[in-house]
């Protein structure tokens, strides 16, 4: 018999009879550190336990014990890093994590962080670590285990075999995310588009047992597996989806060929997600562009025009946010949409200077940039949130970096800004 919080195994005899019943069960979290109880073993057939009374007990207490904890209906997750990088870089990429599974809705109840010697290529950690999490995850009151690693289909299978917990990775999350925010019929493509070139490989099936008969005359044996019909519905999906993003994309390229034909130069903000792009360009063209204090709040581009005080104008575009390790079939999706940043005059590269990490995440947007072989274009770093930082050390940061500081929130700090742009496209 199994229950997520009981379990039981009976042990059988040389002649095949039931012998020894042994039972375990959680227990709520303790000063011990203690996961589960194991009662004392019986014989089968002298066994006196109210097994319902048992599971009430073992039920209320457990319930008591999260009293304190506001979850609202919804998934409760455990966040895992295994990783043999530096430990200040897992703990950085790990509180990133926190912020991707706030952003997808998840209540945290616990992060575990692992330092293997070598990563165990079936379970990421080792097979009695993995049996220790699940156990802990299942005590906490999880239904869901965030690793901050991508997986393999081998090990997402391996795993999943263990628990009834979903299981689910970095990249997953991410395109959770994207799922949520995507609004226009481009960004709701380019996303569906990402998760399925995500899911293909990960497919697994359950043998013959999802197959059916050949039909029509002449068939022999099991016809084509629902394994394979999956597969094949997948990719004439994906089929169709690129065929579509190819459609919007020539929608997209006439808008370009607008904006060209008009004359205006054309400043893109670019930056890491969080940065306060949208709210940039929504204090700069006084616009209501959707701003959120979440990760990838915004996803669609948006365009609005600038004027300047001497009669000039530019048109700024808003870009979708970058992140570490962005997913490559997210990143393969969306670069027809930031193909468009080819045709930018300069590039504003906003920083959330008030982010421990922001040195980290500089380096994430140039590496970023200079995949998409825009690394040519002119830049202008931003430092945006100076407000929550001590001005001295603002003002030695842009000394050393060469950057504008601003808050987005106070247009009146844009001024430094405006005249930095209007000095770089028309310095001549």
């Amino acid at each position: 018999m199994l229950r997520l919080d009981l379990i039981a195994a009976v042990g059988v005899s040389d002649d095949g009879l039931p012998a020894h019943i042994y039972m375990a069960h959680l227990i709520p979290p303790n000063i011990e550190g203690k996961a589960y109880k194991v009662l004392e073993k019986a014989l089968f057939h002298q066994l006196s336990l109210n097994l319902s009374d048992l599971l009430h007990d073992v039920d209320r207490a457990l319930s008591l014990s999260k009293e304190g904890i506001e979850v609202e209906k919804g998934d409760r997750g455990v966040i895992v890093s295994v990783s043999l990088k530096r430990r200040v870089e897992q703990e950085d990429s790990l509180e990133e994590l926190k912020e991707l599974a706030r952003t997808a809705g998840v209540t945290m109840l616990d992060a575990v962080i692992q330092r293997p010697k070598v990563i165990h290529p079936k379970y990421l950690m080792g097979e009695g670590k993995i049996k220790e999490l699940i156990i802990k995850s299942l005590q906490s009151g999880a239904n869901l285990i965030i690793f901050d690693q991508n997986l393999t289909p081998a090990q997402i299978r391996s795993i999943g075999e263990m628990t009834d917990m979903r299981v689910i990775d970095r990249t997953q999350i991410i395109l959770d995310i994207f799922a949520r925010h995507a609004h226009s019929r481009d960004g709701k493509v380019q996303v569906e588009l990402a998760q399925l070139k995500y899911l293909l490989p990960r497919l697994v099936g359950a043998g013959k047992a999802l197959s059916r008969l050949a039909g029509g005359i002449g068939g022999r044996g099991p016809g084509e597996m629902k394994l394979e019909i999956d597969r094949r519905r997948i990719r004439d999906r994906i089929v169709h989806l690129e065929r579509e993003l190819e459609h919007l994309g020539n929608a997209r390229r006439q808008r370009k060929e607008q904006r060209v034909q008009s004359g205006l130069p054309i400043v893109s903000i670019v930056g890491y997600t969080n940065a306060g792009k949208s709210t940039l360009l929504n204090s700069l063209t006084k616009s209501s562009v959707k701003t959120e204090d979440l990760l990838f709040a915004t996803l669609d581009t948006a365009s609005r025009r600038l004027r300047f005080p001497r009669e000039r104008e530019v048109i700024v575009t808003d870009t979708v946010g970058f992140i570490k390790e962005l997913p490559e079939d997210l990143l393969g999706a969306f670069r027809a949409t930031l193909d468009e940043l080819k045709d930018a005059h300069l590039l504003l590269h906003v920083v959330d200077i008030s982010n421990p990490r922001f040195e980290q995440q500089m380096a994430s947007v140039d590496q970023t940039i200079k995949e998409l072989d825009i690394d040519h274009i002119p830049r202008l770093l931003v430092f945006n949130k100076k407000d929550r930082v001590d001005r001295d050390e603002v003002k030695m940061l842009c000394q050393r970096y060469d950057a504008v500081a601003i808050s987005a929130i106070y247009p009146e700090t844009l001024m430094p800004l405006l005249a930095a742009v209007e000095d770089r496209l028309w310095r001549e």
